[in-house]
């Protein structure tokens, strides 16, 4: 019992993990197309993402040790590779968010600057053609 308890919370402290990042990552986007520079709201999603991974670990944690402790059943090894676990999974979500992030920005950025460029072009051709009559 004590067992699936400490999977249950893993597993829903994952979910919470991935489910917070994705909103991060959506909120990060949004404001590098619409306002600041990508990189550093890059490097701010980061630091945000991995805060907040350590936060939910050791909450979640903290809650399965005392589950395994409570329960006076020392299943040390479950309780270390459910943590090793979680870890893992976060970390490779984290990645995966960073780089879908990096490559959205990346695209945006080129397809806004694409747009200035082919702009400022038909500006000019304006001005040079008022200028000819």
């Amino acid at each position: 019992m004590v067992i699936v308890v400490i999977f249950v919370e893993a597993a829903a402290a994952i979910v919470v993990v991935i489910v917070v990042e994705a909103v991060v990552a959506i909120v990060v986007v949004v404001i590098v197309v619409f306002v600041v520079e990508a990189e550093v709201a890059i490097v701010v999603m980061e630091i945000v993402i991995f805060v907040m991974i350590i936060v939910v670990i050791v909450v979640v944690d903290a809650m399965i040790v005392v589950v395994a402790v409570e329960e006076e059943v020392v299943i040390v090894v479950v309780v270390i590779a459910v943590i090793v676990v979680e870890a893992v999974v976060v970390i490779v979500v984290t990645i995966a968010v960073i780089v879908v992030v990096v490559v959205v920005v990346v695209v945006v950025e080129e397809v806004v600057m694409v747009d200035e460029v082919v702009i400022i072009e038909e500006v000019v051709m304006i001005e040079e053609v008022e200028n000819n009559k």
